[in-house]
């Protein structure tokens, strides 16, 4: 006499809980995500076509209001007077040599204010180098290796 088993286990797998899971994280992600605020100065850097990928020890922004602040590595901004710039930056640059600061100047700032601050540094002995964002494509210099030129949208 065989016995048969009332229930039958079938060898299949469900995915609606992994896609729950998954949905979720997601959801939690998202959330979160806008939590994290970038700093409170809004400085819009012109562009340029050369990038460089080091991260800068010293940074000083500079608004569109002539205001200058700065920071160091994962410090937030402070405003700083132009008389006392060159001290904090000389003061920096003892702790940690060999570091360069970056300056972050907004597009709307004058020329010879940019050029006042980076002259600053020079006279100091102080490396800076002044922060841009990237390019476009379609303003990217064409290099003897491209056989197209960048497009172009009208």
């Amino acid at each position: 006499m065989a016995l048969k088993r009332p229930n039958k286990i079938e060898a299949t797998f469900s995915m609606a809980s992994m896609t729950d899971v998954i949905f979720l994280l997601l959801v939690f992600f998202m959330v979160t995500s806008t939590f994290v605020f970038p700093t409170a100065l809004e400085v819009n850097l012109p562009q340029s076509s050369e990038q460089t990928s080091i991260k800068p020890g010293t940074r000083v922004y500079l608004d569109k209001e002539m205001n200058l602040f700065v920071s160091h590595d994962k410090e937030e901004p402070q405003p700083i007077h132009i008389d006392n710039l060159v001290s904090y930056l000389v003061t920096v640059q003892q702790q940690a040599p060999g570091s360069f600061i970056a300056l972050y100047a907004d597009e709307a700032v004058p020329y010879g204010k940019v050029v006042e601050v980076l002259n600053l540094a020079a006279k100091n002995s102080l490396k800076m180098v002044l922060a841009t964002k990237p390019a476009p494509d379609s303003a990217m210099p064409i290099t003897e290796g491209d056989t197209q030129a960048p497009s172009e949208t009208l």
